[in-house]
C-alpha cells in the first residue's frame, strides 16, 4: 500500500438537481465515459482532472460522501448521494 494506506481515492461528478444526476447515471450504466461525463456536466472544479478528487483521508470529506466510498468497491460507481454540496455520481479509484 505504500503512503497511501489509511487512504481513499476517488473521482466524482457534482451536479444541483437529483435529475440531472440520475440522466448521468444512466449514461454511464450505458457505458459513458466517467472522465468525459465529468468534464461535461460536474460543478466542481475537480472537473478539469475528469473528477478526480485524488487520494484523501477518512474525515477530510463530508460524511454521507466518504460514507458512500467506504461501501463501494474500486471502480464502483455509486448511485447519486445528496451532500449539502449536491448530489454526486462517485467512482471508487482507490
Amino acid at each position: 500500500m505504500g503512503s497511501n494506506a489509511g487512504k481513499l481515492r476517488a473521482s466524482h461528478i457534482l451536479v444541483k438537481k437529483q435529475s440531472q444526476a440520475l440522466d448521468i447515471k444512466k449514461k454511464l450504466d450505458a457505458g459513458g465515459d466517467f472522465k468525459k461525463l465529468a468534464l461535461e456536466f460536474s460543478e466542481c472544479p475537480s472537473k478539469k482532472k475528469g473528477g478526480d478528487l485524488d487520494w484523501f483521508t477518512r474525515g477530510s470529506m463530508v460524511p454521507e460522501f466518504e460514507k458512500a466510498v467506504i461501501s463501494m468497491k474500486i471502480g464502483e460507481v455509486s448511485d447519486p448521494v445528496k451532500t449539502q454540496f449536491g448530489y454526486h455520481i462517485i467512482k471508487r479509484t482507490g
